[in-house]
């Protein structure tokens, strides 16, 4: 563990001295924040290789976020090299949990690129606007227009993929005038099984997803707005090659009100308060896979109702944001067992025991600025965590293990953070430290007989852990200049209490053929270090080379790997853009993973690298656009998967594309 700390002090003296030797100039600060811009929605359809790509694939493109991938659909976001529980996914600021034990259902499924407007990705305790983070945060900010001069636009989208035959059909209608805006957007995909390299057909991973979303804004006086949001997504037939069961249902509906005021001759910038409510139901089953040992039905239900009021304003040189948010979840799982034989009695239990929880936080944060050239940014979130176990069988199934465990538990949790930024002439620094704390998860803390299908073994929650917490230090540094950009990042994380499952060789599996049990516990300590380099060069007026680098370390206190943390991997890509025209050639791999652990099922995966080629030109005719791309992914059909996917299910072949979008 200490071999990672001193690469970053040695990467981090290496920032701080280059900082020093700049000279000073008049040149007026910008106020830069840590937030990756995913994409917005003119920019996926005019400048995006594959405009109606998923999700998935537009977040993959950050440095900082990894999927680890269970099939064809819905992949799990893993920010800073850390999976979901130590970190915070939100829909336009909404709370949502998933209702599937097993991860099947990220909330990144609930969103789709034609009603995306930005993606914003935040580093660390930064992220914990909308509650207690160690990680990091996504906040996906949904498209809709504004008040203004009268203006329909309607767009038409389709497109197919080739490997697996998906089609894709949507359309869109966005109206305003300057009185009220209304954005409405369907999409639908479906997909069969995929084939990796030489045609084999990878089974179980189609997938069948319609998406409905609607924003209503209304304007109340001047500078006062009224706005209704809808999202309904609906998913059947999903099939997941890497896990032992499918999902014959994923249905979410997501629903909010908003107030907001702009206030005229104020400090007060902005006040924006919304109340919400979504509901998830998740059914697995495994109907479908042949030779079942034994017959299960495991359907998951997540609800949560929540609130927050953002306030923004400035005072001399001090901007502050101030934001309080709540929500009360409940999560509900459970798990039918049928026997092969009639005359036995079926088996039930529940794997998520109706667990509430109530949380209410507040977040402040204070930009400073220091000089034209510099501000400083600090930030406290502070949170009160009560989870409640409602059902009074589950709490009876939890204390054959934990005889004094309670019904409630509270947890006060808190973090705070400082970071400075410096930038000047193109030049850029960045620098910042923090503390963090989280609660552990539903899984974590009330999970009964779960069972994971990557290490083999059923996992049982610890309702006794307590709070994990992270020390984060962070930097920075970067050039911008005529012909070129380059960035290099660095964050550290120092953990206590890190929760992790450890085999318990005194109980027995309910699982038929699993390896053991294991119960969450907490290490000591562990570390992560993540670094990425970025680069663009501009050859000429048409051509551009980009190049985006990363590599993460993990460690436990007993020096042994931690899970999912990626190797050295690279993407480079050569553009080019004249007119209406472009294209792109791309190389994307990883190197060997060395750095696994087989105590929870990893093994080497050998390095790979595959090259995407894409194109695309936009046609006008009179007011209207219709914008075509096409490409062909993994061009010489290579035989690969990562570190990230689940079981080493092999990732697509060949797989040819065209998209096409008409806008009037």
């Amino acid at each position: 563990m200490r071999n990672l700390s001193t690469v970053f002090l040695l990467f981090l003296g290496f920032g701080f001295l280059s900082a020093q030797n700049k000279e000073k100039d008049t040149t007026k600060i910008i106020q830069l924040k840590e937030i990756v811009l995913i994409g917005k929605k003119a920019a996926i359809y005019q400048n995006q290789a594959k405009s109606l790509g998923s999700i998935d694939e537009y977040l993959n493109k950050s440095s900082r976020i990894n999927m680890i991938k269970r099939g064809a659909y819905a992949w799990e976001p893993i920010i800073n090299n850390m999976p979901t529980e130590r970190t915070l996914v939100t829909i336009d600021g909404m709370r949502i949990f998933g209702a599937c034990t097993d991860k099947m259902d990220p909330i990144t499924s609930y969103v789709e690129v034609t009603n995306l407007s930005e993606a914003t990705v935040k580093d660390g305790q930064s992220g914990s606007l909308f509650g207690n983070t160690i990680g990091g945060s996504i906040d996906l900010k949904r498209n809709k227009s504004s008040f203004g001069e009268k203006k329909l636009e309607v767009q038409f989208q389709s497109g197919f993929e080739s490997n697996n035959s998906q089609k894709i059909l949507g359309s869109s209608v966005n109206f305003k005038n300057d009185k009220f805006y209304f954005d409405l957007d369907v999409m639908s995909r479906n997909a069969e099984n995929y084939s990796a390299a030489n045609n084999q057909e990878v089974l179980y991973s189609q997938f069948n997803k319609l998406n409905f979303s609607n924003i209503f804004g209304f304007k109340i006086k001047e500078n006062k707005l009224l706005e209704t949001s809808v999202i309904y997504d609906k998913a059947t037939d999903v099939g997941y090659p890497a896990l032992t069961m499918d999902v014959s249902l994923a249905e979410a509906l997501i629903t909010s009100v908003k107030y907001e005021v702009i206030p005229k001759n104020s400090t007060i910038e902005n006040w924006e308060s919304k109340i919400y409510f979504n509901t998830i139901k998740h059914v697995m089953d495994d109907t479908t896979r042949p030779n079942v040992p034994i017959h299960m039905d495991m359907p998951g239900w997540s609800e949560t109702f929540g609130f927050y009021s953002k306030l923004t304003y400035s005072f001399e040189k001090h901007h502050f944001l101030v934001n309080l948010n709540s929500f009360y979840n409940k999560s509900l799982a459970e798990m039918t067992m049928y026997p092969n034989n009639p005359n036995e009695n079926l088996m039930f239990m529940l794997t998520w025991p109706d667990v509430r929880t109530l949380y209410n936080g507040v977040f402040l944060e204070d930009t400073f600025t220091v000089s034209k050239n510099s501000n400083l940014i600090l930030n406290i979130s502070l949170g009160n965590h009560l989870n409640t176990v409602a059902s009074q069988f589950g709490l009876e199934s939890l204390q054959i293990f934990y005889p004094e465990m309670s019904d409630k538990k509270n947890r006060f949790l808190k973090s705070f953070g400082a970071n400075y930024h410096f930038s000047k002439s193109g030049f850029h620094y960045h620098f910042g430290v923090a503390y963090s704390e989280r609660a552990p998860s539903v899984s974590e803390g009330y999970g009964f007989y779960l069972f994971n299908s990557f290490d083999g073994y059923d996992n049982i929650g610890n309702p006794n852990l307590k709070n994990e917490s992270a020390f984060e230090g962070n930097f920075s540094i970067g050039l911008k200049k005529e012909k070129f950009r380059i960035k290099a990042n660095a964050s550290y994380f120092y953990f206590y209490d890190y929760i992790i499952a450890k085999t318990d060789s005194s109980l027995s599996p309910m699982t038929i053929g699993a390896n053991g049990v294991r119960i969450y516990r907490a290490l000591e300590n562990a570390e992560i270090l993540n670094t990425s380099l970025s680069f663009e060069y501009f050859i000429n007026q048409f051509f551009t080379w980009n190049l985006q680098t990363s590599y993460a370390l993990g460690k436990t206190n007993d020096n042994e790997n931690l899970p999912f943390i990626s190797p050295f991997s690279y993407i480079s890509s050569l553009s080019f853009k004249k007119n209406k025209l472009i294209s792109e050639i791309q190389l994307v791999g990883n190197a060997t993973q060395s750095n696994f652990n087989p105590e929870f099922g990893e093994d080497q995966t050998p390095n790979f690298a595959i090259i995407n080629i894409n194109a695309g030109y936009s046609f006008k005719f009179d007011t209207n656009d219709l914008i075509l791309k096409t490409g062909v992914e993994n061009l010489f059909d290579k035989n690969y998967s990562t570190y990230a996917d689940w079981n080493n299910i092999p990732r697509m072949g060949r797989n040819f594309y065209v998209n096409l979008n008409y806008v009037f």
